[in-house]
């Protein structure tokens, strides 16, 4: 009887009860990825029937929070029902304090709460109250898939130093975002599995273009035993890639480089051998959460699957599947239906399913 109940209302609850979210989106208008994260959601919001606003914050973290300030000071009417936040630079505690205070729910995607703030403060709904729950994409699955991948090619292609050794250098993300971290810990994994690999040296890009290129000019003085550059994010695998070409060495023959992320020039340099190792798929996780917001609106809580779900999201691109992409993403693609997602119009669903390769098949 409750299935039925809450198919019913998957049914006809959106005739009659207003569902608003206004996405925070930490990146730049003009930045692929959470471009594409936020076209994602803004098509998860049409299947489902969710009124959806969009608001980038420019990769600016005080821009978080004056949008954050702009919601909470309009009319009541006028508030969404839930913001989708992120925690990039760690904004999400003092966000979702924010909109607490003016009554708007806050859901966390791509990166939740550190194990730190958790410590200190609490899980969400009871140390954070306002914090209703988070998904995440494991992380730590794409820096160990593309370090794995760049280390298997170095090897096949004998790049390794006088001394015998895969000389490695790594452009990181960020200090405090939880994806940054989670990444640098999968590529930690990898290096401790291979111990004929030597990490020379990791800077931090702050997912910049042109910072990873500036850095990658000194580095490759620095160290020019390396040949092989792990990225954690296309935009400053092309950074360093320019460089190199500078430098004139053949990416894909004299020096690898990995990124993450599926924008199409990633596509693109991965099938014509710029790129020797990529993976992405996870910037479907803000689509994914406003699946689980759906349900909890709608009477079906996801509380009983964990109020913090870490969900494997990545997949290693070769070119067939870079292929499969293009075609399946590129010029918009075809409509995907989140309806099909929802446990509360299937209610036969017992667990979420969010498994970015099936939309490739």
């Amino acid at each position: 009887m409750r299935f039925l109940i809450a198919l019913l209302c998957g049914m006809f609850c959106q005739q009659v009860v207003a569902l608003s979210v206004t996405f925070i989106n930490p990146g730049r208008s003009d930045e692929a990825y959470w471009v594409t994260a936020g076209k994602a959601a803004q098509a998860a919001a049409n299947s489902l029937g969710m009124k959806f606003e969009q608001i980038y914050a420019e990769r600016d973290p005080l821009r978080v929070l004056e949008i954050a300030r702009g919601l909470a000071a309009r009319p009541k009417e006028s508030r969404p029902d839930y913001a989708l936040l992120t925690n990039d630079k760690q904004t999400l505690l003092s966000t979702v304090r924010i909109l607490e205070r003016a009554g708007i729910k806050s859901f966390a995607a791509f990166s939740g709460l550190t194990d730190e703030e958790r410590a200190q403060f609490g899980e969400p709904r009871s140390g954070v109250s306002g914090l209703i729950g988070s998904l995440e994409p494991q992380g730590r699955d794409a820096g160990y898939l593309t370090a794995q991948a760049l280390i298997k090619q170095g090897r096949r292609l004998r790049l390794q130093a006088p001394d015998g050794k895969l000389h490695l250098l790594a452009l990181a993300g960020d200090r405090s975002t939880p994806a940054s971290l989670q990444r640098n810990l999968g590529l930690q994994q990898a290096l401790a599995e291979q111990p004929d690999v030597v990490l020379d040296q990791q800077v931090y890009a702050d997912w910049r273009r042109d910072k990873a290129g500036e850095q990658m000019s000194w580095l490759l003085r620095r160290h020019p035993q390396a040949r092989l550059l792990w990225a954690a994010s296309d935009q400053m695998a092309f950074g360093a890639l320019e460089v190199l070409e500078l430098a004139r060495l053949t990416p894909g023959r004299d020096a690898l480089v990995s990124a993450i992320n599926t924008s199409p020039e990633a596509m693109q340099a991965l099938l014509g051998g710029r790129l020797s190792a990529l993976a992405g798929g996870h910037f479907m996780c803000g689509a994914w959460g406003l699946v689980m917001l759906y349900d909890y609106h709608h009477g079906r809580d996801f509380a009983d699957q964990g109020l913090e779900l870490s969900k494997p999201m990545f997949i290693l691109f070769d070119k067939n599947l870079a292929e499969r992409y293009l075609a399946r993403f590129g010029n918009e693609g075809r409509a995907i239906d989140f309806r099909s997602y929802s446990r509360v119009l299937n209610p036969a669903r017992r667990h979420y399913e969010f498994d970015f390769e099936a939309l490739l098949k």
